[in-house]
């Protein structure tokens, strides 16, 4: 399994954000817990369709040091789009 993560270029509140996204829900919301994210914080279903972690910069590079694979938007897209059809096929 991979966890991904896209550029912080997205402003809010002062600061730069980003996506942190995995190949499966499981594994994103244990590596979220590894770099120190409250489970609260996940986006997923209901609230969205593509279940990832809204994160900042200073996480980003935490999360970059754990391991997660740095990747553009287009990669994001890719592996949101693979996660919501795993999520549909088990349901």
């Amino acid at each position: 399994m991979a966890v991904y993560v896209d550029d912080a270029i997205w402003s809010w509140q002062g600061r730069k954000w980003c996506h942190l996204l995995a190949d499966d829900i499981d594994e994103l919301h244990r590596f979220a817990r590894a770099v120190g994210l409250h489970r609260i914080s996940y986006q997923g279903p209901p609230k969205t369709a593509n279940p990832h972690y809204d994160i900042t910069g200073f996480e980003r590079s935490r999360a970059l040091a754990l391991g997660a694979i740095a990747c553009d938007r287009t990669a994001i897209v890719t592996v949101l789009r693979q996660l919501r059809r795993a999520m549909d096929r088990a349901a």
